[in-house]
């Protein structure tokens, strides 16, 4: 069988779906691997069996995995090389939350219920919220075997939702290698926004970082 031709003049970068489901569980899977692999990256890599195989984990499941990626539509190509933002967290998350919802309320907490970075909530708000999310997230861990194994509802999210069935405040949390954060929005999540990606790829190159380095 002809091997598969790379295009190496192209770089790998996740699409804001990718991102999503890099984050939006703790299950471990060969693709949420692949994407977290990806993630953890400084620089978006270029395109070769090298990077494959670290993605991958292995040489005979690399270039099946990207195949996979891309019929999801969870990986893209960039013609350009793409690096992360070097700037400190707390300049960079507020700007990207804000682009996230349409009202441009948003904040970003910790497990613990502290919150790390606010857009368009007030101070003492952001406070109760952050306590909110790690509260009902405590919740989904008591009662994670009913919601995921019996219900198979497959979402960890949780929303006030109002009389047409639309969620006015939202909890959705992002795993972030060991760590795991809580993200709070009102109104319509943007989660198709290319500043999700971003905003995962700041928290993953700085709390999980990736030991290998692509140039």
């Amino acid at each position: 069988m002809k091997q598969a031709r790379l295009r190496e003049d192209r770089f790998l970068f996740p699409t804001p779906a990718g991102a999503y489901y890099a984050v939006a569980g703790a299950e471990d899977t060969p693709q949420r691997r692949w994407l977290c692999n990806l993630l953890r990256c400084p620089k978006a890599p270029r395109l070769t069996r090298e990077t494959l195989e670290y993605l991958g984990e292995t040489a005979d499941q690399a270039l099946a995995l990207l195949r996979r990626m891309q019929s999801l539509r969870w990986v893209q190509g960039l013609q350009a090389p793409l690096a992360v933002p070097d700037v400190p967290l707390e300049d960079i998350v507020p700007k990207l939350l804000s682009s996230l919802v349409e009202a441009g309320k948003a904040l970003l907490a910790d497990r613990q219920g502290f919150y790390l970075a606010s857009s368009g909530f007030p101070h003492e708000t952001a406070e109760e919220l952050a306590a909110l999310s790690a509260d009902l997230l405590s919740v989904q861990d008591r009662y994670q075997g009913l919601l995921l194994g019996n219900l198979n509802l497959g979402t960890e999210a949780w929303g006030l939702i109002d009389a047409a069935g639309n969620s006015r405040l939202g909890v959705w949390p992002l795993y972030i290698g060991r760590h795991r954060f809580a993200l709070v929005m009102t109104g319509i999540p943007h989660f198709n926004h290319p500043d999700f990606v971003h905003l995962v790829w700041s928290l993953m190159t700085r709390y999980a970082p990736s030991p290998v380095w692509f140039d």
